[in-house]
């Protein structure tokens, strides 16, 4: 399809980028339900690894099949599905070509409980351009001990995929001994998570939904003395989204653990209001009934086309 005027806009932000990596960033944006309108909505099934099997998909067991992934994400219209390497493998060739796919780099597991939180390269480029994926998405803890390490790798992984015209999209989540767990969502965290993705060189940049409570009080006194509105959901993307270039980086939040429907509809009515570019959504889609599922991306899908 040709390209909107909003799709030309996004892809103007990305001028320093080869053509190969443009050309996948059209491939996420032209793709799906909410092709041309610069707006995203991702299925993401990572946690069979991050949080295991059982806790999972057992809330929908026919999600213990790799295949239903790709299903779901094809069928309500998903600009993309992200998944960790095996999940990729077991499914890419029979659904080449049906759905852009994003290979997730780096993961970890809930069996080790450790203060400094470090995830595993468990994938490569080379893996994702022989499974046909537009990009690779990577995690990054700000707030762990052990960022630095994953800054270099991601600053590695990056130039990799660059050069190899991919789309890197990066986790930004806040983690670590040095963040109560109440400062993981904090709006000062997640704004200063996506400012750290977008200057990692982050295409797509995603965080949680962030919260009113501000974790540093040196951040504290700025958003008071400013009187930078942060007391709704709408006015603190907006403020996270300003954080990443002035809003010049994709930015788009995850749906978090499985609430109900309408829970998940006004929280999305929240994050479009505030200028989010979409959501990435895993459990709240694929831990329901499939027509269920299916219902609510589309609902998801119908807010941010239409903005209510």
């Amino acid at each position: 399809m040709a390209l909107t005027s909003r799709v030309e806009q996004i892809l103007s932000w990305y001028a320093s980028e080869n053509p190969g990596t443009l050309t996948n960033l059209v491939r996420l944006l032209n793709h799906g339900a909410l092709a041309g309108t610069g707006k995203m909505v991702i299925l993401p099934v990572d946690q069979g690894f991050e949080h295991g099997p059982v806790r999972s998909f057992a809330p929908n067991p026919e999600a213990y099949d790799p295949d239903y992934h790709f299903q779901l994400a094809i069928d309500a219209g998903c600009n993309a599905y992200a998944a960790p390497l095996g999940s990729l493998q077991a499914g890419a060739a029979r659904f080449a070509g049906q759905v852009p796919l994003i290979l997730k780099l780096n993961n970890s597991d809930t069996l080790a409980k450790v203060e400094q939180p470090l995830s595993a390269v468990t994938g490569s480029v080379d893996d994702a351009l022989r499974l046909g994926c537009v990009g690779v998405g990577y995690t990054i803890y700000p707030g762990s001990g052990a960022r630095n390490r994953m800054y270099e790798d991601l600053r590695e992984i990056a130039l990799e995929a660059r050069r190899k015209g991919l789309v890197v999209i990066v986790w930004s989540y806040p983690r670590g001994a040095g963040l109560s767990k109440q400062g993981e969502t904090a709006v000062d965290v997640c704004a200063y998570a996506a400012t750290i993705a977008a200057q990692l060189g982050a295409h797509v940049i995603k965080v949680k939904p962030p919260t009113a409570h501000v974790e540093q009080e040196e951040a504290r006194k700025m958003y008071e003395k400013f009187g930078i509105p942060i007391q709704t959901l709408a006015e603190r993307v907006r403020h996270v989204v300003q954080a990443t270039f002035n809003g010049k980086r994709v930015v788009i939040f995850s749906g978090g653990e499985s609430k109900a429907a309408d829970a998940v509809l006004e929280e999305v009515r929240e994050m479009a209001a505030g200028g989010s570019f979409g959501s990435i959504m895993g459990r709240n889609a694929f831990q329901r009934p499939r027509a269920e599922a299916l219902k609510l991306l589309a609902d998801v899908i119908h807010i941010y086309r239409s903005g209510r």
